[in-house]
C-alpha cells in the first residue's frame, strides 16, 4: 500500500475552552519524569552522586500490532530506575547493573537456563552501551528487561529545551557537571507473564489424574499458607484461631468449602506453597498436618514447629 504516517504516541488535548486547547500526549515511558525531577530529588534528599531515582507507573504506546497476550499491549506497567553518576564510573555501574538485573529475575524463580544476555549491536544515537535480558517464553526468546548506558543525553536535552541547567554540584570539588545516566527498565506485565510461564505445570499423577499447579517461588506466591479444617462441623472454630495466629506471620488464606482433596487442588492452582490441615489430632494434642505444594508430601508437626517449618 502507499506509505502511511503512524504515530506511536497517544495524542489528546487539554483545556476547557474550545479553540484554546493544548495538544498533549500520554507518556510512552516513565523515565522522563525522573530526569525532569533530577534537581528536586538531588536537593531535597541532599543526595550525593552516585544516586538513583526509581519509579513504577503506567506507560502508553500506540502499538501497530498489539498482541501475544500480556506481551505487547497499548497500556502497560513499567518499572524504571535511573542511576546518576560520574562518567568515569559509568561502565563499572553498567556492568554491575547487568549482574544485579539477572540475579533479580533468578531470585524470583525464573530458570537460569531460560535467561540470557543480548547485547545490542545497533545502538541508539545517544547510547554508549545497551543490553537486554531475554527470557525463553513459549513464543520464543523475547526481551524481559533492559540495562542502558544513556550518557548525558537526557539531562542535557531537557536543559537545552527548558533553559534550566540540570547540573550536579560536587561538594568536594565545587565542580559542576551533567551526570551520566545508567538506566534499568523492566515491564511489570512481561515479568508477570514470565513468572506465570515458569510456574505453570499440568502434572499427571500416579492414579492417572491431572493436577494443575503453579510452582511459584514462595517469596512471590499470593498466599504462603492455607488453613484447611478437615471437617467444617468439628474443626472450623479451632481452624479460625490458627488462621488468626498464622496471619501474624504470613499472608494466609482460609478455605472450608468442599472435600479436602478439592481444596488441596484449589491451593495448588493458585500456587500456595503450604497447606495446614486441622483435624482431631489438633484438638487433642495441638499437632497439624503440613502439606508441601510441589512434592505433595505431608508431615505432622506441633503448631509452633509448623510456623518455624514454613519460615525456613
Amino acid at each position: 500500500s502507499d506509505i502511511k504516517q503512524f504515530k506511536l504516541m497517544f495524542e489528546t488535548s487539554r483545556g476547557t475552552v474550545e479553540g484554546s486547547k493544548d495538544t498533549v500526549y500520554l507518556r510512552p515511558e516513565t523515565c522522563q519524569g525522573e530526569y525532569v525531577n533530577f534537581l528536586n530529588v538531588s536537593r531535597t534528599m541532599r543526595a550525593k552522586i552516585p544516586f538513583a531515582i526509581a519509579q513504577i507507573g503506567k506507560s502508553f504506546r500506540n502499538e501497530i500490532t498489539p498482541g501475544n497476550f500480556l506481551f505487547r499491549t497499548i497500556e502497560f506497567e513499567q518499572m524504571e530506575l535511573q542511576k546518576f553518576c560520574k562518567d568515569e564510573d559509568s561502565f563499572n555501574i553498567y556492568e554491575d547493573y547487568k549482574k544485579r538485573a539477572l540475579e533479580f529475575v533468578k531470585d524470583i524463580g525464573l530458570d537460569e537456563k531460560k535467561l540470557r544476555y543480548h547485547d545490542h549491536d545497533k545502538l541508539a544515537h545517544y547510547a554508549k552501551a545497551a543490553c537486554d535480558i531475554q527470557y525463553n517464553f513459549p513464543i520464543g526468546w523475547e526481551e524481559l528487561n533492559g540495562i542502558h548506558h544513556r550518557g548525558t543525553w537526557d539531562l542535557s536535552r531537557h536543559s537545552e529545551f527548558s533553559g534550566k541547567k540540570l547540573e550536579y554540584l560536587d561538594p568536594d570539588t565545587n565542580e559542576k557537571f551533567i551526570p551520566t545516566v545508567i538506566e534499568y527498565s523492566i515491564g511489570a506485565d512481561r515479568l508477570t507473564l514470565a513468572t506465570l510461564c515458569e510456574a505453570y505445570e499440568e502434572q499427571v499423577l500416579e492414579d492417572g489424574t491431572t493436577r494443575e499447579v503453579m510452582h511459584f517461588n514462595p517469596s512471590i506466591s499470593p498466599y504462603k499458607v492455607a488453613v484447611l479444617p478437615l471437617l467444617k462441623k468439628y474443626h472450623s472454630a479451632t481452624s479460625m484461631d490458627i488462621y488468626n495466629k498464622l496471619s501474624k506471620h504470613f499472608v494466609t488464606t482460609y478455605d472450608e468449602t468442599g472435600n479436602i482433596g478439592k481444596r488441596y487442588r484449589r491451593q495448588d492452582v493458585i500456587g500456595t506453597p503450604f497447606c495446614i490441615t486441622i483435624d482431631d489430632n489438633t484438638l487433642n494434642n495441638n499437632t497439624v498436618t503440613v502439606r508441601d505444594r510441589d512434592t505433595m508430601e505431608q508431615v505432622t508437626l506441633n503448631l509452633d514447629e509448623a510456623i518455624k517449618y514454613v519460615e525456613e
